[in-house]
Parts: C-alpha cells; sequence; structure tokens
C-alpha cells in the first residue's frame, strides 16, 4: 500500500529553556483556525504503534489509490480558533475532557544559518508537539510557556503542525483531580514561530538589587541595580550591550565560560507604582541583534506587620481573578480580555489583583503593570496535592520556574504564592516548604506567600495557626465567615494571628445572582451578597496588622462543580460582577471601604 507520509527522515528536534520576552522578539504567528480530531480512546497515539500508518495521526498520512485505508483526515475536519478552549468552540466538547488533536499548515522560508523556535503560550494539560510528523517534544502543565527549536524539522515552502492535546485530570497532577474552576482544554494562549540567531539571549534579569540602600531608614533616591544576562549557550568572550537611554545607562558586559554575564551599577530611577506606573525602555544588544523592553523599577519589603512598597506602608485594595473572559464563559487569551478585567479592577479601586489559582497570561501580567496594578501570581498547587510523590513535586517546581523566569522583570508582581488552601499534614509542610525555600533562589527580591486555610474558631476566636509561617514573609489565609460558616458569625468573630508578619485576606465573600433581589437573609440575593460583604469588611477592620485583601471573585465564573439549576448553573456566583459583566450590589460596598483606605 503506498501511502504519503510527509516528513523528514533523520530530523530531530530540541527541547530548550524557555525563552523570555517572545513579544518583543521576531516572531511569526500561528494563531487562527486549526483542525481538530477528537480521540476519545487515543487511537491516533496507542494504536499508531501497531499501525503507524493509518492510526498515526502525528504523521498526517494521506492516501494515494483509491484502495488505500487511513482513518483520518484533518483536511476534511473541522475548525477551532487558536489560542482558544474547546469547551465553547464545540458544544460537545462542553464538559470533554480527554484528547483533541489540532493541526495546522504554515509556510516556512529558511533565514541563512538562524534558528527557529516553536512557542506556545500555555496548552492545558499534557501535550506532545509534531512537526512535518516527527516528534518535537513533550509538555506537562497547563498554564506555562514553553518553547522548542524546530529547525531542523523545517524545509522551505509548506509544513505543518500537529498538537495532541489531553487535559483529563490526575492524582499525581498539579492541579490535582479536584479543582473550582472549568477545565478548559486546548492550545489556550498563542503559538509562534521564532527566529532567532545560532547564539541568542536566552534570559536576563533587571531589577533593584536587595539590601535597599537607605539613608537611616529612609530609602535613598539612588539604588543599586542588577542586571544578569544568559545566553543560550556557554560561550565565553562575547559582549551584550544594555542602554537605558532616561537613565544615561550605555554598559557592555562580557560573558564568562557558562554564557553569562552580571553587572551592578548605581541609578537613580522613577520608582514604579500604581499612582506612577513608570516604565524605562530598555534595550539589549548582542552581536548585530537587538532587544527591546520596557522595565519598572520599585522595592517591595515587609516591615513588621506592614507591607513597604518603595520604603512607604501600602494597603494592598485587591480582588481575586480567574484567567476566564469578561462576557461569558471561555479561557481569556488577549490583550483586550486583559484590559476589560483590569479595568474593571481599577474602577473597583484596586492597586492590587489576585491571578488565582495558576500563572495567567503574559498579556494580564504586563497591562496590569501598564496600568498600576501590583500582582500576586500563583501556581496550582491547589487543594489536596499528592505531597509525597517526587514527579508530582518536579511538577510543580517546574512551573513555579516557569513562572518566575516569565515574568521576574515585571516591577507590579509583589508576591509569588506557592498554594491555596492546602490540608496541613508534615507532607505537605515538607512539599510546600521546600518550594518555598526554592522560589527564593530564584528571585530573592520579592515577598512570598500562599493562601492558607482557617480549620475552625472556638468560641468566636479564630487562632490561625500553620507551621508554613516560618517560610513566607506575608500570611494569607482564605476565610468565609457568613457563607461556609454561620451568616451571623461575622460581627461577633475575633482573630488572633501569632505571627508578626503582614496580613492579607487572601479571600472572603458569598455567592449572588445578578438581578435576584429580596432579604438580607434570603441566599442568592444580591442583598444577601451586599450585607455578608458589609459584616465582613467591619470584621476585617478589626485584624491587626491587615495589610490587604483580595476578595473571592472579580466575575461569575464556570465551574462544573456548581450545579444549582436557575441559579448557578455551572458558574461560580461569588462574582461581584456578573459573568455578562453587571456590577451586583456588593461591588459598590467594597468600592466605598477601598475609598477610604
Amino acid at each position: 500500500m503506498m501511502l504519503a507520509v510527509v516528513g523528514v527522515m533523520g530530523a530531530w528536534a530540541q527541547e530548550i529553556p524557555q525563552v523570555m520576552n517572545v513579544m518583543n522578539r521576531q516572531t511569526v504567528s500561528l494563531n487562527g483556525d486549526w483542525h481538530y480530531i477528537v480521540d476519545v480512546q487515543e487511537e491516533g497515539f496507542y494504536d499508531y504503534r501497531m499501525n503507524p500508518i493509518n492510526w498515526g495521526f502525528m504523521l498526517n498520512a494521506k492516501p494515494q489509490r483509491p484502495e488505500d485505508l487511513i482513518e483520518y483526515d484533518f483536511d476534511a475536519a473541522p475548525t477551532m480558533k487558536i489560542p482558544g478552549d474547546w469547551n465553547t468552540q464545540d458544544e460537545r466538547l462542553f464538559f470533554y475532557e480527554g484528547t483533541v488533536w489540532l493541526q495546522r499548515y504554515f509556510d516556512y522560508q529558511p533565514q541563512g544559518n538562524r534558528r527557529t523556535l516553536l512557542y506556545f503560550g500555555a496548552v492545558n494539560y499534557d501535550c506532545y508537539v509534531y512537526v512535518n510528523g516527527k516528534k518535537a517534544g513533550h509538555h506537562v502543565g497547563g498554564f506555562t510557556s514553553f518553547n522548542f527549536d524546530v529547525t531542523d524539522l523545517l524545509h522551505e515552502g509548506r509544513n505543518f503542525v500537529i498538537v495532541k492535546v489531553d487535559n483529563k485530570r490526575s492524582a499525581s497532577a498539579v492541579p490535582t483531580q479536584i479543582f473550582d474552576w472549568w477545565n478548559y482544554g486546548g492550545i489556550t494562549r498563542d503559538v509562534l514561530l521564532l527566529s532567532v540567531a545560532p547564539t541568542y539571549i536566552e534570559n536576563y534579569t533587571l531589577q533593584i538589587e536587595k539590601p535597599f540602600m537607605r539613608k537611616g531608614d529612609k530609602l535613598q533616591t539612588k539604588q543599586q541595580l542588577l542586571f544578569d544576562v544568559k545566553l543560550n549557550k556557554p560561550e565565553a568572550g562575547l559582549q551584550v550591550r544594555l542602554s537605558i537611554p532616561e537613565l544615561k545607562i550605555n554598559e557592555t558586559l562580557t560573558t564568562n565560560e557558562e554564557g553569562k554575564a552580571s553587572l551592578h551599577f548605581i541609578a537613580k530611577p522613577q520608582l514604579w507604582s500604581p499612582e506612577n506606573p513608570k516604565l524605562y525602555h530598555v534595550e539589549l544588544m548582542l552581536n548585530d541583534e537587538t532587544i527591546s523592553d520596557e522595565i519598572g523599577f520599585r522595592t517591595i519589603e515587609t516591615r513588621g506587620k506592614q507591607i513597604l512598597l518603595n520604603g512607604n506602608p501600602v494597603f494592598l485594595k485587591g480582588v481575586s481573578m480567574h484567567e476566564e473572559k469578561p462576557n461569558g464563559g471561555g479561557r481569556a487569551n488577549s490583550p483586550e480580555d486583559a484590559r476589560t478585567l483590569l479595568t474593571w479592577a481599577k474602577e473597583l479601586g484596586c492597586n492590587f489583583v489576585r491571578l488565582a489559582h495558576y500563572p495567567h497570561n503574559e498579556y494580564m501580567v504586563r497591562e496590569a503593570e501598564r496600568m498600576g496594578i501590583m500582582v500576586w501570581s500563583e501556581i496550582p498547587c491547589y487543594w489536596t496535592i499528592d505531597w509525597k510523590n517526587e514527579e508530582t513535586y518536579q511538577n510543580a517546581q517546574q512551573q513555579l520556574t516557569d513562572m518566575i523566569s516569565r515574568d521576574k522583570n515585571r516591577a507590579n508582581i509583589i508576591i509569588w504564592s506557592i498554594a491555596n488552601e492546602t490540608p496541613h499534614s508534615a507532607e505537605r509542610d515538607a512539599f510546600l516548604g521546600k518550594l518555598a525555600t526554592y522560589a527564593r533562589t530564584q528571585d530573592s527580591t520579592r515577598l512570598i506567600s500562599m493562601a492558607m486555610e482557617v480549620t475552625g474558631a472556638s468560641n468566636y476566636v479564630n487562632r490561625l495557626q500553620d507551621n508554613m509561617n516560618k517560610y513566607v514573609d506575608v500570611v494569607s489565609f482564605n476565610q468565609y465567615i457568613g457563607w461556609y460558616r454561620d451568616v451571623n458569625d461575622a460581627p461577633k468573630m475575633r482573630w488572633e494571628i501569632p505571627y508578626e508578619k503582614p496580613v492579607i485576606v487572601s479571600e472572603f465573600g458569598g455567592g449572588a445572582k445578578y438581578g435576584l433581589h429580596g432579604e438580607k437573609n434570603q441566599r442568592w440575593t444580591e442583598e444577601f451578597q451586599e450585607n455578608l460583604y458589609r459584616e465582613n469588611i467591619a470584621m476585617l477592620d478589626k485584624i491587626d496588622g491587615l495589610s490587604g485583601t483580595t476578595p473571592w471573585i472579580l466575575k461569575d465564573f464556570r465551574s462544573p462543580r456548581r450545579v444549582l439549576t436557575g441559579i448557578q448553573d455551572f458558574y461560580n456566583r461569588k462574582g461581584l460582577v456578573s459573568d455578562k459583566g453587571e456590577r451586583k450590589k456588593a461591588w459598590y460596598v467594597l468600592h466605598e471601604w477601598y475609598k477610604g483606605k
């Protein structure tokens, strides 16, 4: 049987570390319409070994004779928009968890000795990538970017890429089998072809170095900045030039045998803040290639029970956010989505957002930076993780690495969070303690926290006790008095937090369906949620060391756990705005409180 299989025998791909600042490099977008095939039993993957031509979806084979048997055809398959989730683009896939294959063609023209990287902003959750029928690589984790060097898999003219995406939940995954948001499957962020020189700047750090320079208790206007740069290869003797024209910085560094270089220098930058989100144009030059970026400088630290931004106490007027589109459901994935959601947060009075419960897309972080909004960024160690599993730990650590690596130059990120609402155990303490310690090796300039949970109260006294207190800079916890606890508890409740550290209440709130009205003791009404916010705010104001709040949540979001017909309809209704962006009465309560802060 003669069949046409597009592919180059002997070609190979190389998995490479995440490349920083992809947005400002030479790229070609592969976004748009991709063909897809739903593969419930994964015939296109596992049956390939027994019958590669008939069932090897990654080969994109075509029959050459009428009698040739190939039981799939991407060219005849329907299409969906990428980036995008499959749940909201095909009603048959609304609840689907499993494998979908996605494919598209693209034209390629070699550029001398330059290399081509295939970049994915995120794929949820487990994916295999093939280019022209050859495996480019495998990635696990639904919310971080990754890239492969596919130069040797490409040829001039028409090429194709095929991605096997599997969003099935697993007990050993991060997040694990149970979580309270929609398990959107698919290629959910940008796909790009990235053109780079054989030797290129892979990663760099530019920020104010600790310890911050002071005169007495006052932060000095001059600060020591640290610039670190790492090439993709261990090449010594190459010159990298750093230029910050507005600060009159023009320095040349020479790489060592590891392909790295560092520079410490004194500068007097205007400091980034919510009131003045100042960003500097920065250029990095290696050989004849220039990378530009917009970078801000600020200091973040704690003193006793205060959080200090640029040396001054700051109250974090925040709100939690999921990465879900502003109007309706579906994974948010565009600059416009980010701008709309963050504008709502600004109008609420926020200077801070908690990006729950996973790293959000880069558009969200950069847009928040431009708008003067501080950020809490988190990895999805959510509820009960497989704490004893070393592979699970390595997965979590890799997601933490990728989150920090992509966003460590963003001035607005002030907190790296390692977990949310994790039940206490010795295994959990060891797992998260190791993560927190590792996070500090990756970035020592920001604060470390996690959303702890409060397990109960005695005589209306809540006492927070968590062994993780010694690993975090800020004590954060979630509480739902008035919603999961008695609706009348809030006025009676007192809090004891026995740690000399700032406190963030990382979640509080309750549900309401927009437009449903009634008495303040009638659940699901806007009046119930409004009263809950009033009573919680009065209670939280009495907490010693309260330095911020991120109530749950800005917008109603989809969740399969929320099944109450006519009220929830598979939405978590704790949003201050509805799934269509309509403001509930509780919005105005929080807005007034933040105005006074």
